[in-house]
């Protein structure tokens, strides 16, 4: 949807619209660009200490929350995820034959890591919480 903003040129064309989620107060924000080589399988599986917000700039990636099935991030595209005890399982490069770029803003909890990686242990006592595999 474009937004023509009054008394400028400017269009503003919305990406993503969601409900507020929870921030930590204080927070901590971080804007950074993610690349992805070829067949890149990307972070493993981690948590975010507070919501994170993403812009697909080139490439695609596949996504996959705790609970939702993975899907496919084009570039134009925006995605968001709820971070806290939300286990992110993939932000993989889904071309084998070129690199995948993101920004992403990350809100996180002070003096708290930003990213946190997943153990096997718990993915094992989670399992029951990932969304269905592909064939």
């Amino acid at each position: 949807m474009n937004i023509s903003v009054e008394g400028s040129n400017s269009i503003l064309t919305m990406l993503l619209e969601q409900a507020s989620p929870d921030i930590p107060r204080p927070a901590d924000v971080m804007v950074a660009t993610v690349d992805l080589l070829p067949g890149d399988p990307g972070t493993p599986p981690h948590r975010h200490s507070g919501p994170v917000f993403g812009y697909m700039v080139e490439g695609e990636m596949i996504f996959e929350l705790e609970g939702e099935p993975e899907r496919i991030i084009r570039a134009g595209e925006a995605f968001w995820e709820p971070g806290g005890d939300v286990i992110h399982y993939q932000s993989a490069n889904n071309l084998k034959d070129a690199r995948s770029r993101f920004v992403t803003v990350m809100i996180g909890v002070p003096g708290e890591p930003m990213l946190t990686l997943v153990d096997s242990d718990e993915l094992e006592r989670r399992r029951d919480r990932r969304a269905a595999r592909p064939d």
